[in-house]
């Protein structure tokens, strides 16, 4: 439940580059799911193909991006078993405060893993 070193090659640039541009929204978004008390683990689901999980926030298409953002949280992942129920306890030890980092699930090819990205610092 790490930061693969295996991202920081080909899937961080495009990650980073796509996240500056995305990551006011997908921090309104997880405030959002946390206040309406609907999770205290939002995920964004990011794939260049289409994704069965959470629902469609920015769509590829929709802006100049390489990946499609999906929202979800911990509980959609447990009911379709892309966390085992009996690992959720540990997912939740490991995922990083929600103000200050965005939890993706990275989903590309053969590399299929979660990764915590910093939001940018506000400028004041």
């Amino acid at each position: 439940m790490q930061n693969s070193p295996e991202l920081d090659g080909k899937y961080l640039g495009t990650i980073t580059k796509d996240f500056l541009g995305v990551s006011n929204t997908l921090k309104d978004a997880a405030y959002q799911l946390r206040v309406r008390k609907i999770s205290e683990y939002p995920i964004f689901a990011i794939s260049k193909t289409e994704l069965e999980v959470g629902q469609l926030l920015i769509g590829k298409e929709d802006a100049p991006l390489n990946w499609n953002y999906y929202f979800s949280f911990a509980e959609e992942f447990v009911q379709r078993k892309l966390i085992e129920e009996d690992k959720l306890e540990v997912f939740q030890q490991a995922y990083r405060n929600p103000e200050e980092y965005c939890c993706l699930f990275v989903v590309d090819e053969a590399f299929v893993n979660f990764v915590f990205i910093p939001y940018p610092e506000e400028e004041e």
